[in-house]
């Protein structure tokens, strides 16, 4: 089983330089962000400097989060990046109906989507959106957004989002979503019990916007030794007797959890920045 991406950091496109940087910072997927990170009179050089930048294969996977699709930017944007042989996904903001993954799947034809759902419109239709196309992978939460449109102040006002979010992802058969990313760069503890809360909800992997908070959110979502020896006592039974069995201290083991325990190992086999 192949370990799923872990971090995923988000730099912004008008900025080569610092692309550059983030390509060797040690995330798993680097998003170069054509949308809120970069301002209105400098869109078109970052469109422009990211088509540049994909005209080759990049040593990690390269995402774009490209501008609104209900904006004027959008169809360019994804006419000039979404065949470029270095791009590995596309990142739609502010999705509200499955007819705009489907749209762009059409007007693509080829790189993985990723929804973003910033609105409490696109929340209400998770599944559908999780479900709308098999060139969907994965769905996401914008919670800067979708805070300010819930008018939620306190963090604990958007957990029936994130639950939600996370169902609908698992229903239409994606992988976990990551968190979104968390604002205060400097605060790496907040980071990492905010990681540790979105772990239990059942989220995997998290966004960033700073290279140190990479390991932060890394070491939040690798297992713990004890973790690490349950998953390996559990496949070993499940290799010595298929199928469904009690272990010899009480526990009930079946396919669904010998499928956990996979998962656990194969984020134990990545390579680690700390």
């Amino acid at each position: 089983m192949t370990a799923p991406p872990l971090t995923w950091l988000y730099v912004p496109g008008d900025r080569p330089r610092v692309v550059a940087k983030a390509l060797a910072a040690g995330a798993d997927v680097v998003v170069v962000d054509l949308e809120d990170a970069v301002a209105a009179d400098r869109k078109e050089y970052a469109r422009d400097a990211t088509a540049e930048l994909l005209t080759e294969p990049q040593p990690v996977p390269v995402h774009v989060r490209v501008n609104a699709l209900a904006g004027p930017l959008a169809a360019g944007d994804l006419a000039a990046l979404a065949a470029l042989p270095g791009l590995s996904g596309l990142r739609l903001p502010k999705v509200t109906a499955p007819e705009q993954v489907t749209g762009v799947a059409a007007l693509t034809g080829g790189p993985p989507l990723y929804a973003l759902l910033e609105t409490a419109l696109g929340v209400e239709r998770a599944y559908r959106i999780a479900a709308a196309h098999p060139a969907l992978r994965g769905i996401a939460l914008g919670e800067a957004d979708l805070r300010a449109d819930l008018g939620v102040r306190g963090d604990a006002g958007l957990d029936w989002s994130r639950s939600r979010v996370v169902v609908a992802a698992r229903a239409a058969g994606l992988a976990p979503p990551s968190q979104t990313v968390h604002p205060d760069t400097r605060d790496l503890e907040g980071l990492a019990a905010s990681c540790a809360h979105g772990r239990a909800l059942g989220f995997l992997g998290r966004a960033a916007i700073h290279p140190r908070q990479l390991p932060i959110i890394e070491r939040a979502y690798l297992p713990t030794e004890r973790e690490l020896e349950e998953a390996e006592t559990i496949v070993k039974a499940a290799t010595v007797q298929p199928g469904a069995q009690a272990l010899p201290d009480g526990r009930f083991i079946d396919a669904a959890v010998v499928a956990t325990a996979r998962r656990t190992l194969s984020l134990a086999r990545r390579p680690t920045l700390s």
